[in-house]
């Protein structure tokens, strides 16, 4: 059995996923598919916890695009996630899994409120954690709530497997003009501070290439005892796969939490020099 690259994993999975070839719903189909492969991650040892989705049974934010009050929209929308979350419990303990499901809305005869440290105590004892409700407020979606949840619980890496390929400025499947969010400073977006703009910021640099060569002949009557002529070549090549301006960046603006965004900078200019060295 090959050995788990990470400790303890966070798997945020759409509700959409759990329809399979059905309009609405639940597919038990589906359900027993997603619980098997969960089941092979678990079986290598990985502490895993797991975030659903509810739009195969609500949407809140499509409700409220038809009239309905967010809040409320919302609040419906945190109970599909519930009812998703209660299926996949059953499907993985029909496989010999222990599961706990935790809710960010108290409902304590269906499942546990989320704690934090009873979160860890779980998957620590070889439990499946599924995060319910999202993260019980209104105007936050599932995949913020898989992202904090992962904050929260240490976890080393959160896979999103759900069939939108990335972040968008808008729902993909409702417009097909949706783009990738811009990064901009003051944005009532909130896509200032965003996992989108991560790149991986590896580079090797050929930093400073100075040549220089004496000229053998050398004048006698102008005194000349040397004559010699070099040129330089400063930041000549940065080898890396970084988009952006330079991989070698610190904080913008003394803000600590833009450390590593090169947001205002230029790219680092590359410096030639030529000159003559003349000794009497």
């Amino acid at each position: 059995m090959p050995a788990a690259r990470y400790k303890r994993v966070l798997l945020k999975l759409s509700g959409e996923a759990l329809m399979g070839d059905l309009a609405f719903g639940i597919s038990q189909e589906m359900l027993a598919y997603v619980a098997g492969e969960i089941q092979s991650i678990y079986d290598l040892g990985v502490e895993l916890a797991v975030v659903v989705g509810g739009g195969n049974i609500f949407r809140g934010v499509s409700a409220s695009s038809h009239g309905m009050e967010r809040t409320s929209a919302d609040h419906m929308g945190m109970l599909a996630t519930i009812m998703n979350s209660l299926a996949l419990q059953d499907a993985l303990e029909k496989s010999g899994i222990q599961t706990r499901v935790q809710t960010a809305i108290s409902m304590h005869e269906v499942a546990e409120p989320y704690i934090r440290r009873r979160a860890a105590r779980h998957l620590e004892r070889g439990r499946v954690v599924i995060f319910a409700a999202g993260t019980g407020n209104p105007y936050f979606t599932t995949d913020t709530a898989a992202v904090l949840r992962a904050q929260e619980i240490h976890a080393e890496v959160l896979f999103k497997a759900t069939k939108v390929d990335g972040v968008y400025d808008a729902d993909p499947v409702d417009n097909p003009d949706a783009g990738s969010p811009r990064l901009a400073r003051n944005d009532t977006r909130n896509t200032d501070i965003s996992d989108r703009y991560i790149e991986d910021g590896s580079y090797a640099r050929i930093q400073n290439v100075i040549l220089g060569y004496t000229i053998p002949m050398i004048s006698s009557k102008a005194g000349i005892s040397k004559f010699k002529v070099y040129g330089g070549v400063q930041n000549l090549y940065t080898f890396t796969n970084y988009t952006g301006y330079d991989p070698e960046i610190g904080s913008y603006q003394q803000n600590t939490l833009l450390t590593g965004i090169d947001a205002g900078r230029y790219p680092m200019p590359r410096t030639y020099t030529l000159g003559i060295n003349i000794e009497f």
